[in-house]
């Protein structure tokens, strides 16, 4: 997990299209600035930020089933529940599943679990478009390699 870049998810676990699924997996830091405020002396990972982790890996999903031709922005959320605490040092599986996708907009069932128990789920809706420029499109594809997104799926795209 690379807070200060805002890259949530370490790496692609499991990519499935046919089951329209995906699974990464998120070390949350030891040490962040973002912990020394989050809270003094009883170090917190942000809910919001647990959220962004689910949209980023919901995210890998619908790009891969545009074969690298539109890309996600997280649009709603719906149903956020959180279930547990999670600190420093610790290692979560993020996992969604796309439940539909058409007329611009994907929506995923996303959850956190952490050693197989559950830590957060959401229902998250995301606007599909294509990528605004090439540039764009080519920082995508050098962020896929670094996370482990299956160069099959990539390269078709």
């Amino acid at each position: 997990m690379r807070l200060e870049y805002f890259q949530l998810i370490d790496r692609i676990v499991d990519l499935n299209l046919a089951d329209r699924s995906i699974s990464s997996d998120a070390t949350i830091p030891t040490e962040n600035t973002i912990f020394e405020g989050h809270f003094p002396g009883f170090p917190l990972m942000p809910g919001v930020l647990l959220i962004e982790a689910m949209a980023q890996t919901s995210g890998w999903l619908i790009v891969a089933a545009n074969h690298f031709k539109r890309m996600p922005f997280l649009a709603q959320v719906k149903d956020a529940k959180f279930r547990t605490f999670v600190m420093p040092g610790q290692c979560l599986r993020v996992s969604a599943k796309l439940i539909h996708e058409g007329s611009g907009y994907a929506i995923t069932a996303a959850k956190i679990t952490m050693a197989g128990k559950p830590v957060c789920d959401a229902t998250l809706t995301l606007r599909v478009m294509d990528f605004p420029n090439a540039e764009v499109s080519e920082k995508m594809r050098e962020t896929a390699a670094r996370v482990g997104f299956p160069s099959e799926v990539a390269v078709n795209g």
